[in-house]
């Protein structure tokens, strides 16, 4: 039995685009092969399908009924963990980074720790931690406890993560570039720890962008939201996606948290800097109701379909729509294909995050596909060459 599996009768996305070709995995190692150098394989007929990296999740704060600031005891965190895997799996995603909003650093301290790089049976794999604070504008505060903000000017990052946590499983931060001491922060993140630093829950003007960009920022927090609006003479953050440093930026496309029409915009403007997130909560995939807080948001809250917000308000706390959905929204929006929908959910994050190890389908790389039809719904999901849905 040979330890080569060929996918044949398919379409493989790369690089935006589709290509009628057949593409090689070599199970027992779980990665991609050369085609060109097998000689013995077993077939595997996609039947027409389309074979595309699995997604990689840069922006969650949980689902399936857990937050990732909810902490009871290492154990049930575990298990928890476990079944956000699961869930994300089956939304087509083979890796993500759970993101940690505006906590104490007490409760920073006693999440970051878990929240290192591991693998799960049967589920996505998880990357490290995005924290999301506390370097943010109270006025951008969105569903973040301002109260528990900081300015970099008058706090030590290790007081805040823990020296630890900033070395084993932090791998981006986003900062608001207007507050003092924020490019001094921010290069230190870059420079000494090799982080992903991004910039949003901001007021800032687009100059003040720019400088933060300059000093070692890469990409935008969910480009338009909690940021002050994009206007002819005053463009600000949002006014960065087409400028000449080409930062990457991430777009909430559930249709609630940006208008279709402004989706379209962002992608079009530049489709590989463009990427797709959830921003999910732990509501996603569970029935709409009424829910307790947690950590960060010491209210009740409500879901109705993919739509959360404080209990008795406006405010819109974060989504419950999964990747494969945005996915099939930007092509709903932009009328663009289904793969350049993908790049934002694969490649362009993979770039970004400096991964060479997963997110495209070349020679070398992890085996972690995600299967669909035309339409973009997932029928199958394989985690380093084996089927996991």
């Amino acid at each position: 039995m040979s330890n080569i599996v060929a996918f044949v009768e398919g379409y493989i996305c790369l690089g935006g685009k589709l290509h009628k070709r057949s593409l090689y995995v070599d199970v027992k190692k779980g990665c991609i092969v050369d085609g060109r150098e097998v000689k013995a394989y077993e077939i595997c007929n996609l039947h027409g399908q389309i074979i595309a990296p699995a997604f990689l999740e840069l922006q969650t704060n949980g689902c399936a009924g857990f937050h990732f600031t909810n902490f009871e005891t290492p154990e049930s965190y575990q298990t928890q963990l476990n079944a956000v895997s699961r869930y994300l799996v089956s939304t087509g995603v083979g890796s993500f980074w759970a993101t940690i909003p505006t906590v104490s650093p007490k409760v920073f301290k006693k999440v970051l720790p878990l929240l290192k790089p591991q693998a799960f049976v049967n589920g996505a794999e998880l990357l490290g931690a995005h924290c999301e604070g506390p370097w943010l504008s109270p006025a951008k505060k969105g569903a973040h406890d301002a109260a528990l903000m900081q300015v970099p000017d008058s706090t030590d990052v290790n007081d805040i993560y823990g020296a630890e946590n900033l070395r084993s499983c932090i791998k981006m931060v986003t900062v608001a570039p207007e507050l003092a001491g924020s490019s001094k922060l921010i290069s230190s993140l870059r420079q000494n720890l090799r982080m992903v630093v991004s910039i949003g829950h901001s007021q800032a003007d687009y100059d003040t962008g720019i400088k933060a960009l300059e000093a070692g920022a890469s990409t935008l927090t969910h480009v338009f939201n909690a940021m002050e609006p994009l206007h002819h003479r005053s463009p600000g953050l949002a006014g960065l996606i087409s400028s000449p440093p080409k930062p990457y930026y991430s777009i909430i496309a559930d249709g609630i948290h940006v208008h279709p029409a402004v989706v379209s915009i962002a992608f079009r403007t530049n489709p590989e800097r463009c990427i797709l997130i959830t921003d999910s909560v732990e509501m996603a995939g569970k029935p709409d109701g009424v829910y307790p807080g947690h950590a960060q948001i010491p209210h009740m809250q409500r879901k109705v379909g993919n739509k959360v917000t404080i209990e008795g308000t406006d405010t819109l706390i974060g989504s419950c729509v999964g990747l494969d959905e945005c996915v099939r929204n930007l092509v709903s929006y932009s009328g663009c294909s289904l793969a350049e929908a993908i790049r934002c959910v694969t490649e362009n994050i993979a770039n970004l995050m400096g991964l060479y190890d997963r997110g495209v389908l070349a020679p070398g790389r992890r085996a972690d596909l995600v299967m669909l039809d035309a339409q973009g719904h997932v029928k199958d999901v394989w985690i380093k060459g084996r089927k996991v849905t």
